[in-house]
């Protein structure tokens, strides 16, 4: 299985420089590391391109823009997909390749964020408030798994898919919560709480990127309703369902 793994930045690039340390030092290494370049006006490209990564460049703003830029150029059957705050554990990618392998059925896998940069107090608010939160309420909009765009991969068969129905020209989406909308509910998607990805907290010390955040994810479900309302995907989640053959013994 070759896995890419896609790493967005714009002016990040002392964080980047960290989470590069991480991915190049992942105990099964990616196939190749598509940093894409979204108009960077610090050294975020030669950064990316002393860690050994191809450096891909973006001209139209906005992170869905840069994402699919990448997903676009990548070789791999399977695409990963960090920040350029991220750090990845070790074994990050090894999980990935396992439990997709393990689960052929499967066109995507996610987890949770663990803030490495919040006072603990924040950190565990952060965590319940904020991560719990979207994981839950948004599965029961999705009836399916919601991907996180700072720890997710997928197949580079579902990227085929919906390549021509996502909202990759609107910079004021949510790219991950646009692309698991596109994400037929009969196909199911690895939530797995022990794949764990460090995140930056930076968001939740600036009021204005949270309303920001919120603005963004009204205006995802708003470009994607009523055709993805959430009683349409659970019936047809439950309809895939009861469609499948039931095995015997």
């Amino acid at each position: 299985m070759r896995i890419s793994l896609v790493i967005p930045v714009l002016n990040d690039g002392e964080q980047l420089a960290e989470c590069l340390k991480t991915a190049v030092a992942q105990i099964r290494p990616a196939d190749e590391i598509l940093v894409v370049d979204n108009g960077s006006d610090d050294d975020s490209a030669g950064i990316a391109r002393a860690f050994g990564a191809t450096v891909l460049t973006e001209p139209e703003r906005g992170i869905w823009a840069a994402s699919a830029r990448g997903y676009d150029a990548a070789t791999g059957e399977v695409i990963a997909r960090c920040d350029a705050d991220c750090r990845l554990p070790a074994d990050w990618l090894a999980r990935i390749e396992r439990q997709l392998t393990e689960r052929p059925d499967r066109v995507a896998i996610t987890g949770p964020g663990r803030f490495y940069d919040l006072s603990p107090v924040r950190r565990v608010l952060a965590s319940v408030l904020y991560m719990r939160m979207y994981f839950f309420t948004v599965r029961g909009a999705l009836a399916n798994a919601a991907l996180f765009g700072s720890n997710m991969a997928f197949r580079r068969s579902l990227w085929e898919r919906v390549r021509g129905t996502v909202h990759r020209h609107d910079s004021e989406v949510h790219d991950d919560l646009d692309f698991a909308l596109q994400i037929d509910p009969a196909e199911h998607v690895i939530y797995d709480r022990a794949l764990r990805v460090g995140i930056s907290g930076r968001p939740f010390r600036d009021p204005a990127s949270m309303r920001k955040r919120l603005a963004r994810a009204r205006r995802t479900f708003a470009l994607n309703w009523p055709e993805q309302l959430p009683w349409k995907r659970w019936r047809r989640r439950i309809l895939a369902g009861r469609a499948r053959p039931k095995t015997i013994g």
